[in-house]
């Protein structure tokens, strides 16, 4: 791909070099131009769907939100960690995963039904001895 480029010269921008997503001036895309293609796409979806996106999205809200949706799904901390290239588990888990009263109760919900299960098999076990 990076081959078939018009301009044979390399682009560096503090030593990185082999950009893939490059501009019409054939210079590395930087935010502003995600932000605008970003900002696109979502006014494309909203005229397709009844139920639009929030009006402040961003690329940094969807990975909010898929953060705290990993982590509300039981996503192992240190793997998410990895994912989302935080060098401290504590930047995972206080800005980016997001608990709600409804995630604590259904992870209760989840702990009071294995502790039940766990009592039934206690039993069973004491009565077959």
């Amino acid at each position: 791909m990076l081959k078939n480029r018009r301009s044979g010269k390399a682009i560096q921008v503090d030593g990185y070099s082999d950009f893939l997503f490059l501009n019409r001036d054939v210079l590395p895309k930087v935010a502003v131009h995600y932000d605008a293609m970003f900002k696109c796409l979502a006014k494309k979806y909203n005229k397709c769907h009844k139920e639009p996106l929030p009006s402040v999205m961003t690329p940094h809200t969807m990975r909010h939100t898929f953060c705290t949706r990993m982590a509300n799904a039981g996503m192992n901390p240190k793997a998410l960690q990895y994912i989302m290239g935080h060098s401290n588990i504590i930047m995972t888990l206080n800005y980016y995963a997001h608990a709600t009263f409804h995630s604590a109760q259904e992870e209760m919900d989840r702990l009071e039904a294995k502790t039940e299960i766990n009592v039934v098999n206690t039993e069973k076990t004491e009565a077959a001895a």
